[in-house]
């Protein structure tokens, strides 16, 4: 099982950050967009946030392709109706990647590994 870390930004105003958390409080997603998430192999996925940076923590399985997702996503109608209302709240990291959204975050301390 993979563990991915993502950083994200949004508008850094109450109303926005007001609507993306109502946005996903538990049961408000809608079923499609659950659906679109497990089925790529995300077996879990949660969102932290501190402020106007949104952190999200996903577990995924053998299964999980980034490249094959974002394809699923880009034919998808309900993933994109979802990702353009999140676009509204959303901002990617100033030295995010121009060609993604949330930026990766790679793990560089491992109490494990001390």
């Amino acid at each position: 099982m993979g563990r991915h870390v993502l950083l994200l930004d949004l508008v850094d105003e109450a109303e926005a950050i007001a609507r993306y958390e109502a946005w996903h409080a538990a049961g408000a997603i809608p079923p499609a967009i659950a659906r679109s998430i497990r089925d790529a192999g995300i077996v879990a996925m949660e969102i932290y946030r501190s402020g106007p940076r949104l952190v999200m923590v996903m577990e995924t399985d053998a299964s999980f392709d980034p490249a094959r997702k974002a394809a699923a996503d880009a034919s998808n109608p309900a993933v994109i109706a979802w990702e353009t209302q999140m676009n509204a709240v959303q901002r990617p990291l100033p030295w995010a990647d121009p060609a993604a959204k949330w930026t990766e975050a790679p793990r560089i301390f491992s109490l494990s590994e001390q």
